[in-house]
Formats: C-alpha cells, structure tokens, sequence
C-alpha cells in the first residue's frame, strides 16, 4: 500500500518548506524531552502489531515478534559475552534478515553496530575491526575465512550465519546463539552511539558517532516528513503513528548494501514506520531478481546509488515490460543521478524520485524531488537547517546569484571516534553555532534552491563508494615499477565516476599494466582498484611537488576519446 500522489506532492511541499517539522519541546542543546530510540520504539511495534511482516526474503517472512525475539537472543548473548554501553560489534555480510536483528539487539544494549564492506580484503576488515574496538565480528560461513584471517590474533568473537558453505573453525554459530533465547531489555539505555564510518577525505577510516539518544529526531525529515506526516513528539505518538491504518504501508527494497548510510537510515526508517524491509541476500544485486521481488512483495519504495543502480533497473523493467506500477518513492543520495535515467523511471510509474545531498556527518542539505518528467531537472532545494557561508563562514542570505559554502546546524553527531582533532575541523562552532561543511560550493537561485558547484574534496565516488585517491596511489606507488602516481575520477555513465590512475616507471624499468591490476587484486577491493591506468614518462610535477589535476583529467580522456575511434 503507498500514499497516493496528491500526497506525496503535499508531503514534500510540506518538507521542503519545514512546515511538516512540529518544533521541537527542546530542553538544553535543543534536545526534544521524549525523543524516542529506535529500539524502544521497534519493541512498542512489536508488541502493538506483532504478526506484521517486518522482514521478507528468499528465506521466508520474519515478523515483528519473530524478529524482536531474535533480537532479544543476541541482545542477552552480547551481554553475557561481557559488552556494555560505548563497545561495539561488527557486521560483514550481505543484505540479509540477520543483520537487521543483530543491528537491533545491538542498539538495544547500547553497543554500537559497526558495518563493515563485505567487498574489504582481510587487512581492510582489520584495519576497521581495530579502529572500532569491535568485540564481536558477525558475518555468514561464506565469508568465514575472511572474517578468521582478518580477526587472527585479536580478542574477536566470531558469530556465522549458515549460507550453504562450510563452517568456519572456531566460529559460533548464528542459529545456536539465537537457539538460547532472551528478550529484549524493557528500554535501551541511554548515552549509547551509532557509529558510521566513513574515510573523509584522506583514506583512513573514521567514525561518525551519533548519540542515539537524539538520532530518530535528526532523521526525523527523511523519516516522518516525507509522508506529510508531523513528527511524534514521544515515543507513544511514535507507536500510535507506526500501527495507524491511516499510515501508509511502507515496502522498502534497499538495492545499495545495507552498510551505506543512506539504506541503512532509510530502512530503519521504515521500520519505524512500522514498514516492511524486503532484502535480497546477495554480493551483487541481480535486478532480474529485484523486479522479481518488487513485483511479488508490493515494494513501495525503493533505495538505489544514483545512475550505478538506476540505470540497469529501468533498463531491466523496460525489457520485461511490466513497469513499476506499486513503486511510489525511488532514494537516493550522494550519487550522480541523472535526468536521463530519472525520465526512464518517471515513464514506468506515477512515482517520485527523491535526490538528497546527505552525507554520514549530518544533513541532509538539500531534497531534488522530481513528480514527473515535466519537473525535471530538479531544483535542489536547502533544507532547514541547511545555510550557505561566505569565506568569513559568516551565514549568508540566499538571494539570487548568492556563492557560498553549503553547511548544515541543527542536530550534528558528537564527532569523530577518538579523533577531537578531526572533530574541531569539521564540525567548527562559529559565532555560537555548530556546523558540519561537506565542502561543497553553492550559487542560490533565489527561490530557496541552489545549483551545486562542486566538491572541494577530491574523493572519487563510483557507484555508491566512496574511494579515496591517496589509498590507492599508496597501493600502485608499493609496486616495484611504479615511481610516481596520480588518481583521479572520470566521468561514467553507469558508475557516475569510475577510478583512473595515471603512473610513471620506475627509471630503467616498464609498467606492465595487466601485472600491475594483478598485483593491486590482493591489496584492494574490487571497486578500488583503477578502471583505466595512464602510463605517462613523468607526471611533470611542479616545484612544490604538485600535480595539475585539470591537465591529467584532459591527457586522460583524450586518450580515451582516441582509443574508442
């Protein structure tokens, strides 16, 4: 069951304007008195609708009572393993209905879920498991030897979700800790964290850390505002809004891994909704297989990378020819989506596709909200809270032809874990307010849109991934032929970005580049290593040791450009 049209016009007029934001009962630091937690407000649904489907796969239809008592067995055996509020345990595994019931269990006892990408080698999943001080490693049997090789030597519980291969030595098995029952705590406790890595602009992982405490009212706009309706002020309002016939039944298939910022927000989100999450179990998505389940589960809403996953979707519903016509929101965010992909899908359906500028550190900025093909391209409008500064990071009105930094106050994570350093950069208080600057340059229109100029940042964004350049240039400069490198994006049109290296030879000696994507197989992940290597005799650094990266990008695509005629 999805909202009706007339609605979804009302409620993002509504979110766009703040006007579906009931202010807040703030006590010190603006705080709502009666927040609600995710995990209070998931067991008030659970009680309150327990036989609704809360999770649907190819492995069956979990319930909310079904997966508030899963929960409640790993919750007790988190616990009894010794965690307490401010640990964290780690997730590596595919969309599946185990991540959500651990993820939960988890929030419930105050220890912070950690994600981390399947696609990581042993040494990246390490590196992660290190940083977090994760004390329990959950993951499936197929990525077993992975998970063992990465944890080899540290104080590191391994928990293995039976997927067909081999158990892992050593490991406990996921359906026995499950099999020992316990339930949920009555209320989680609070001063807990949410911590979502991310590696910013330099490559080495960090954690945004949220304080749950206040995380449902941050998300409260992509959450409750989206559907016109006004946020809860409680956690009983909360309850009362998810169990509500009158609240529209939210079906949501997350494309991306659950591990992006933006599936797992919105995901939890419907869930908070007292929704459905259908997932498909699976490294890559299949999109004969995401049709398959749209089509047999209702999905009302769907959450896709930009271009990366939108693309071979409408293709794949225009070769089948049956539309999208259950399909009412399309998500995205932080991924090029083009308006020529937004015109194929606006075409199988009366659905609305929803462009966020978001990132883990806070927002969201800005909504592109699109009806139809007639509204396209979409205007890019600020949401509250979202500000432009001048080079004085004073705040700016953002009348027509106004340039300024894009920022976002409001609701803002604590930081960074354990880096205060990184923490004061991004997220300066100035004048009395606090911020987060994602480092975009916006010109307003005057019409309370803006038109994004462009990110200061040089990270490389391929088909939802974030890749930072010096990680890799580090990996290809480890090569012995390799004397200099540069990496960089270019343009494509299903990745968005794909990621490129320039390199030059070590003096005397020659590149092989076949041997060099070899040599990078076993240091990077998959969507890390370089599409298209440029093998140049110097990179004609400057004095300073500087690369002009406009000159490479040009050298790059010409000789793209010449290799295709």
């Amino acid at each position: 069951m999805g909202c009706g049209g007339d609605r979804r016009h009302l409620a993002v007029d509504l979110l766009l304007a703040g006007a579906a934001l009931r202010p807040a009962r703030a006590e010190g630091g603006g705080r709502m008195t009666s927040a609600p937690h995710y995990s209070d407000l998931w067991q008030g649904i659970a009680r309150a609708a327990p036989d609704r489907p809360a999770v649907i796969s190819r492995d069956g239809t979990v319930t909310w009572s079904q997966l508030a008592a899963e929960a409640g067995a790993l919750a007790t055996h988190l616990v009894d393993r010794g965690l307490k509020v401010g640990d964290a345990a780690a997730l590596l595994l595919y969309n599946r209905t185990e991540y959500l019931a651990f993820t939960w269990a988890c929030l419930a006892v105050g220890v912070s879920p950690v994600a981390i990408n399947y696609r990581y080698r042993a040494g990246e999943v390490r590196e992660l498991v290190l940083d977090s001080e994760a004390r329990v490693l959950l993951t499936t049997r197929s990525l077993g030897e992975l998970a063992r090789e990465a944890v080899t030597g540290l104080d590191v519980e391994i928990i293995e979700v039976d997927d067909g291969s081999p158990a892992t030595a050593g490991a406990l098995d996921y359906a026995d800790v499950v099999a020992t029952g316990g339930a949920l705590p009555e209320s989680a406790p609070r001063g807990a964290e949410l911590r979502l890595y991310t590696g910013g602009t330099t490559g080495s992982p960090k954690a945004v850390v949220w304080d749950l405490d206040t995380l449902l009212v941050a998300r409260r706009q992509s959450t409750w505002g989206l559907l016109g309706i006004t946020p809860p002020e409680d956690l009983a309002e909360a309850v009362q809004i998810a169990v509500d016939p009158a609240t529209p039944r939210i079906v949501t298939l997350p494309l991306t891994p659950l591990l992006h910022g933006t599936a797992q927000s919105t995901t939890m989100g419907t869930m908070a909704l007292g929704g459905t999450v259908v997932l498909h179990a699976a490294a890559r998505m299949d999109m004969e297989e995401a049709a398959d389940l749209i089509a047999e589960f209702d999905v009302s809403r769907l959450i896709v990378a930009g271009d990366a996953l939108a693309l071979p979707l409408a293709e794949t519903v225009e070769r089948r020819g049956t539309g999208l016509p259950g399909v009412r929101w399309i998500l995205s965010s932080g991924m090029r989506f083009s308006d020529d992909v937004k015109r194929r899908l606006h075409a199988l359906g009366d659905l609305a596709i929803v462009d966020m500028l978001a990132s883990s550190e806070g927002g969201p900025f800005a909504f592109g909200v699109t009806h139809g093909e007639d509204e396209l391209p979409a205007r890019l409008v600020l949401t509250p809270g979202a500000v432009l500064l001048d080079d004085d990071l004073a705040e700016i009105q953002a009348d027509a032809g106004a340039l300024g930094i894009l920022a976002f106050r409001g609701i803002l994570p604590k930081g960074y874990y354990r880096d205060p350093a990184k923490t004061a950069e991004t997220f300066p208080t100035i004048r009395g307010n606090r911020y987060i600057m994602p480092g975009d340059w916006a010109r307003a229109r005057g019409d309370g849109s803006v038109e994004l100029l462009g990110r200061l940042s040089a990270v490389v964004n391929t088909g939802g991934e974030k890749v930072f350049p010096a990680e890799v240039e580090e990996a290809l400069l480890s090569h012995p032929t390799v004397d200099d490198a540069v990496v960089f994006g270019l343009p494509d049109r299903r990745f968005g970005e794909v990621v490129s290296a320039m390199v030059s030879p070590v003096p005397g000696r020659e590149i092989d580049v076949e041997e060099l994507r070899t040599y990078l197989d076993e240091r990077l992940a998959g969507y890390k290593k370089p599409r298209h290597v440029f093998v140049r005799a110097s990179l004609e650094r400057s004095m300073t040791g500087k690369v002009e990266l406009a000159r490479v990008k040009q050298d790059a695509e010409r000789e793209l450009a010449e290799a295709v005629r």
